[in-house]
């Protein structure tokens, strides 16, 4: 059995989330200070043995003498998934999941919104012009092909909606397991699964994968070249697994059909970034919709997550080694 006694918390939950949160935690003290609370959250480090935290942590962390579990309620970990973390014995968790589905329907919306070459049909109708050159080319998502890398819950949720559309799906991922539901053919790397032959096959390829060391610039110069011409690139990931010099430059090249991005390596993306400009290129704010109760759903995840640890069952979204990003050493 491991005890919890002591949880600082900075989410903001109220109501009845609030008294859920305090519930799972339960007998355990619970302080609960703002994220800007510096010498709050020094003083509680001091004492706590477990935290939730709204955002990344931060070197603090590390020292806290009693501290063994700090959960992020949100979904990557990249900021904060440093080596130090094994030494130091911690175990860090995340809210990966919450937003899956929305961020699935996101990627939809890219797909459909390339295919159907939206804005050309947006400037059309705001000149008051019928149509669009070459119109009659288009082609739907029904009987195209996807290839999604990385078949977490993102990827998951993807597949199942991408087949329900008609669409033949392909799946890359790094370790074994069962064919996920919707998934027509799975690449997998650790039993000789290689990306580069399932980019040739795809009419569009989804990043839905963590950004670690090992998928940093994943999608480059090469495997752009690997596409097939014409095909789409949209990137639900991290912004740092494409090398965007590569991709602006084969946007450029004619040599992809166009790009859905909703994350970037600088954000906000600076004024100046050529990716703005970039032809056939849709871009949002790394922001999608909210699945109904999305706070629910990261405290579904935190409940079962708090009844694992005092059980010593592994637990859900805990980093690996296998996910340490230290981009300075790369």
């Amino acid at each position: 059995m491991n005890p919890i006694h002591v949880v600082l918390t900075t989410v903001p939950y109220e109501n009845e989330h609030w008294d859920r949160l305090c519930q799972a935690f339960a007998p355990a003290e619970i302080i609960r200070l703002r994220p800007d609370d510096s010498s709050g959250i020094e003083a509680a480090l001091e004492r706590a043995d477990a935290a939730v935290l709204s955002g990344d942590l931060d070197e603090r962390f590390l020292n806290a003498p009693l501290l063994r579990w700090i959960h992020c309620d949100h979904a990557g970990l990249n900021k904060c998934a440093w080596p130090e973390l094994f030494e130091r014995g911690l175990l860090v968790t995340s809210s990966a999941g919450r937003s899956a589905p929305a961020l699935a329907e996101h990627a939809l919306f890219f797909m459909l919104a390339l295919a159907y070459r939206y804005p050309d049909f947006l400037d059309a109708q705001r000149a008051r012009r019928w149509g669009i050159a070459d119109q009659e080319q288009l082609r739907g998502l029904y009987g195209r092909v996807v290839g999604i890398v990385g078949m977490g819950h993102t990827g998951t949720e993807l597949a199942i909606r991408a087949k329900a559309m008609g669409m033949e799906v392909l799946g890359y991922r790094r370790s074994p397991g069962e064919l996920p539901p919707g998934v027509d053919r799975l690449f997998c790397q650790e039993q000789g699964g290689r990306l580069e032959d399932m980019l040739p096959e795809c009419d569009f390829v989804v990043l839905a994968l963590p950004l670690t060391n090992a998928t940093h610039h994943l999608i480059g110069e090469r495997e752009l070249a690997l596409m097939k011409p014409g095909s789409y690139l949209i990137n639900m990931a991290r912004g740092a697994v494409v090398d965007e010099a590569a991709l602006i430059a084969a946007l450029n090249a004619g040599k992809l059909g166009g790009a859905g991005l909703d994350t970037f390596a600088q954000e906000p993306l600076p004024a100046d970034n050529p990716l703005w400009d970039a032809p056939r290129t849709l871009i949002t704010p790394h922001t999608s919709p909210q699945v109904p109760d999305r706070t629910g759903r990261s405290l579904d995840i935190i409940c079962e997550n708090v009844r694992r640890y005092r059980t010593g069952a592994p637990m859900l979204n805990a980093l690996k080694p296998s996910d340490v990003y230290t981009p300075a050493t790369i």
